[in-house]
Order: C-alpha cells, then structure tokens, then sequence
C-alpha cells in the first residue's frame, strides 16, 4: 500500500467517525447533545476535506478545478441521496410504504444518472 493511500484510509476514518458519531449526537433527541453533535460532525468534514487534499498533493494530482460539470455532479449526488434517504424515512419511520419506495427508487435512479453524466457513454 502506498503512503499515500494509507494517510488518506486514516484520515477517511477519523473523518468518517467524526461525521457519523456528530450526526447521531445532533439527529438523536435522546441524546440531548444537539450542539456538541454539530460540532463534532463539522470537524469530520473538516477532516474529509483535508483528507482529499493531502491525498492529492501526495498523489502530485493538480487542485480539483471548479466547473459546471463538477457543479452538477456534486448537485445530482446530493439530490439523488437525499431523495433516497428521504424514502428511507418515510418506510421505515413514517410507515407510508408505497410513497417511501416510490421516492427511494427515484433517489436511486438519480445516482445511477451520474454514472453517464461523469464517465459519459462509449461504444
């Protein structure tokens, strides 16, 4: 394994744990730790952040450059997994089945278009 990719798993895990613990800590009422909850998932994506940049440096990969279609990316990859974690609630936490599937099929059909949108279409 490259140095490279074993500081980026490192970070990747640090950050992702940061995240996910900072998510349940502000998600869950139970918890009452909305705010440490924030924070928390605020240093993991911090972390993610810098994560892909030192990867890149190590890696000698020129800054990612903003364009539309890296834009759009990003926005079709939000979208698309919001609307499959939206279904996700409304089956498993608001018992409407029918109306949870239907909107996490299209919240899956979302990320599949970025496949051809990133990769594009060949022969």
């Amino acid at each position: 394994m490259k140095k490279s990719n074993f500081a980026a798993l490192i970070l990747g895990v640090i950050g992702g744990v940061f995240f996910a613990l900072g998510m349940c800590m502000a998600l869950l009422p139970e918890w009452g730790m909305f705010h440490p909850g924030i924070v928390s998932g605020v240093i993991g994506m911090a972390v993610l952040v810098l994560d892909l940049l030192i990867w890149r440096r190590m890696e000698g990969k020129a800054p990612i450059q903003l364009s539309g279609k890296t834009v759009a990316s990003v926005a079709v990859g939000v979208i698309g997994a919001l609307l499959l974690g939206i279904g996700m609630c409304l089956t498993m936490v608001f018992a409407k089945m029918v109306l949870g599937i239907v909107i996490g099929l299209v919240g899956i059909v979302v990320l599949l278009m970025l496949i051809p949108m990133t990769k594009g279409l060949h022969d």
